[in-house]
């Protein structure tokens, strides 16, 4: 099964078999959904139910599910994340061990933290708890949000793409952007602070 998430934190469910082949342009999700008038796709998921992935909005909220719990027959799809009137969903990415993997959560102003994926709740739907802070003010303003979240393995590297420059952050670097769940966070080094994209090697 193929699963994907819209912005409004959505979940829409599809064999994969009936994805047409790697040839042409494919087929629009819309002939195949009806998604939420506004929301655009911002992921796709294919695993076992039981697999675990943290749905996020770029408000700074959310929890882990199972892949399992999303899965829904109706054309509208599930509401899985709870985004509100302004957020919008992040990306989900898989956990490979919750036990030892960690959230990477970077804002647009460039503060980044590094909390256990442990520390999150499992839930099958919801807004889910804070994982970074951002000040409400400027997220009602729109003068920040989360840019990017990820999930970081044991011993793993972060790069952070930023324009056309990129820096490789090894587990012993990001140890000084680890904290509590819900805290700001600390700035990225000059230079890398507008991130684009999150990648884990």
């Amino acid at each position: 099964m193929a699963l994907f998430l819209d912005s409004s934190g959505r979940a829409y469910t599809l064999p994969a078999h009936k994805l047409p082949s790697a040839r042409g342009q494919g087929d629009p999700l819309s002939s195949y959904f009806t998604p939420t008038p506004g929301s655009h796709f911002v992921g796709v998921v294919i695993g076992m139910p039981a697999d675990l992935y943290p749905m996020a909005s770029n408000f700074g909220y959310g929890f882990v599910v199972r892949l399992g719990d999303m899965q829904a027959n109706a054309k509208k799809g599930k509401a899985v994340l709870n985004v509100g009137k302004q957020a919008l969903a992040l990306p989900p990415v898989k956990v490979s061990d919750v036990e030892t993997d960690q959230i990477a959560a970077v804002s647009s102003a460039g503060h980044i933290l590094l909390t256990p994926v442990a520390q999150l709740p499992q839930m099958a739907k919801g807004k889910g708890n804070k994982i970074i802070n951002i000040p409400s003010k400027l997220l009602k303003s729109g003068d920040e949000s989360v840019a990017a979240i990820t999930v970081v393995p044991e011993g793993g590297k972060l790069v952070v793409h930023s324009g056309k420059k990129y820096k490789t952050m090894k587990s012993t670097e990001l140890e000084g952007y680890a904290g509590e769940r819900g805290r700001r966070g600390l700035k990225l080094s000059q230079g890398y602070r507008v991130v684009d994209q999150l990648v884990v090697e």
